[in-house]
């Protein structure tokens, strides 16, 4: 059975069509990845279907009687002040007012004296409690529970006020109520965003149980390629289809690609000897005074006119050149920890933790939300002191960091002002740099603190790159960016000959490049040789 169809779809944010043409087909029990780059217009998409967003032209066909559910990537406040518990047992408003009917039932059966009137009291009841029963409303208190801890929603946070959560903490109280609510149609934008490994491991479960239909937009690829049975590309407004989970689609696209780029190249090469046999033609027909020469060249451009041009492709998508320099190694030592043990007030972060990264190593370090990762990194650039123990770098260390949430000082300067202060470097070549980073053209007059989140990753980068950095710390560095700049952050820090220590959710690109995993369980960093997938076995 189709749960949803687009057809022909047309949307226009008033330059050009973000949407255009596009179609979609989604039937029941299917799980889709809608994947694309960013302001491709994977969001609107799902914006559509739930009827946020409203089509210029085209058709949104919606399965009568499916309750559709979406996470959005951000949420406004409430205009009502409720806490979060409060705005969790939204979702069982219906199984709320049955439950209701159901006590005064109860109540007026504990009253009521005439058997006839009694009987119908009786029968009312009982099919209510069949209905109250089958929308799970003996289960309530259990599914609640159960999906609150997954997500790390506390007894604390329950009782806050939902307006006054952060933006990551409200994604994760809106997945939770999505999930409360289990509606026919699941759309999810970027639901893995500030989960951890162990809650992400929680969603992948819940998906591949669900028995709805769900569409996801996500840059997470291990998530993808756990969940998904198809792959939507979206690109230049349209959609191409493959059946298959994200690495399915990387190994098909590519073969797609390599083919029409043949087919192009051969038919370049028949247009050229159609376009050859044309001017012979002309030729002839002049040196002979012969119209037959002249018609049968007519005849050949018509069909030129006439043919299905096929577009050239671009075998090297990746437009983004980001490789690290890097003039002068650190010592083998670069980090040392010594019986490190920190505390905030009572609550005990790491106890007696001992620690060694040398030289070169690429070390990812994991833990549960909340566990101490961005603490250790804040005491490691000396930000916290403190702490007892010993935290040292090595000889000749320069280290370049990009914390998980960047914040510019002069937020007002452009992006071009700001590549050029403190550096050498002419207008001219900044622009070509900024250009070779997907800062093309009028985009380096925009301002530092308008810029997205995977811009600021950017352009972080770039300053990093022309610092001469030997030890990158980065905090989350794949937050905020699209599939095609992560495979290309991944393939510079392969290559790149210096150490890194970074903290990441994302397991795609943890087993593309840690060779060493440090988890942070129970007050220790515990060490484990090889990446997420080495860890899990």
């Amino acid at each position: 059975m189709i749960e949803i169809e687009l057809n022909n779809i047309k949307k226009n944010y008033g330059i050009k069509n973000i949407l255009d043409g596009f179609n979609l087909e989604v039937k029941t029990g299917e799980r889709v990845g809608l994947v694309g780059p960013n302001g491709s217009g994977k969001s609107t998409v799902l914006k559509i279907i739930s009827k946020q967003e409203y089509v210029d032209d085209g058709i949104v066909s919606i399965r009568s009687q499916a309750k559709v559910g979406i996470l959005n990537q951000i949420y406004e406040n409430e205009k009502e002040d409720l806490t979060v518990k409060d705005y969790l047992y939204k979702s069982f408003e219906d199984i709320f007012k049955i439950e209701k009917k159901l006590k005064k039932l109860e109540s007026d059966m504990s009253i009521e004296q005439n058997p006839l009137k009694l009987e119908k009291i009786l029968n009312d009841y009982g099919k209510t409690q069949e209905k109250y029963s089958l929308l799970g409303g003996y289960d309530i208190q259990e599914k609640f529970n159960k999906i609150c801890s997954k997500f790390y929603i506390t007894e604390v946070m329950l009782n806050q006020s939902y307006n006054l959560l952060s933006g990551g903490e409200k994604t994760k109280v809106n997945l939770a109520r999505l999930l409360l609510k289990e509606p026919d149609i699941l759309l999810l934008d970027e639901p893995t965003n500030h989960l951890d490994i162990d809650s992400l491991e929680f969603l992948e479960d819940i998906i591949l149980k669900y028995k709805g239909s769900v569409l996801i937009v996500s840059h997470d690829r291990y998530f993808l390629d756990k969940v998904i049975t198809k792959t939507i590309l979206l690109e230049n407004g349209k959609a191409s289809v493959y059946n298959g989970n994200y690495s399915y689609f990387l190994k098909e696209d590519e073969r797609r690609t390599l083919a029409q780029f043949e087919n192009y190249k051969n038919q370049q090469k028949q247009i050229e000897k159609m376009k050859e046999s044309i001017a012979q033609l002309r030729k002839f027909g002049e040196i002979a005074k012969n119209e037959m020469f002249f018609k049968r060249a007519r005849s050949i451009e018509k069909r030129l006119e006439k043919m299905d041009v096929i577009e050239k492709v671009d075998l090297d998508k990746k437009s983004i050149d980001l490789k690290f320099n890097m003039d002068s190694r650190s010592g083998k030592e670069v980090l040392k920890i010594e019986n490190l043990t920190k505390k905030f007030d009572e609550k005990l972060i790491f106890n007696n933790v001992n620690l060694l990264v040398v030289y070169g190593e690429k070390v990812a370090l994991l833990g549960k939300n909340g566990s101490g990762k961005s603490t250790l990194i804040k005491m490691v650039l000396g930000e916290d002191s403190d702490y007892s123990g010993i935290i040292k770098t090595g000889t000749g260390i320069k280290i370049g960091y990009i914390p998980q949430n960047i914040i510019f000082e002069a937020d007002n300067q452009t992006v071009l002002e700001y590549y050029l202060h403190d550096s050498s470097l002419t207008e001219t070549d900044a622009r070509k740099r900024l250009a070779r980073y997907g800062f093309r053209g009028e985009d380096v007059f925009k301002r530092i603190g308008r810029l997205s989140g995977g811009e600021k990753v950017r352009i972080i980068l770039m300053k990093l790159i022309l610092k001469n950095i030997n030890f990158l710390i980065l905090d989350e560095p794949t937050n905020h960016i699209d599939i095609d700049t992560r495979e290309i952050l991944e393939d510079a820090l392969k290559e790149y000959k210096g150490t890194v220590l970074f903290v990441s959710h994302d397991r795609y690109f943890i087993n593309k490049l840690a060779g060493r995993i440090l988890n942070v369980e129970n007050y220790k960093i515990n060490s484990y040789v090889g990446n997420y997938d080495d860890l899990r076995k």
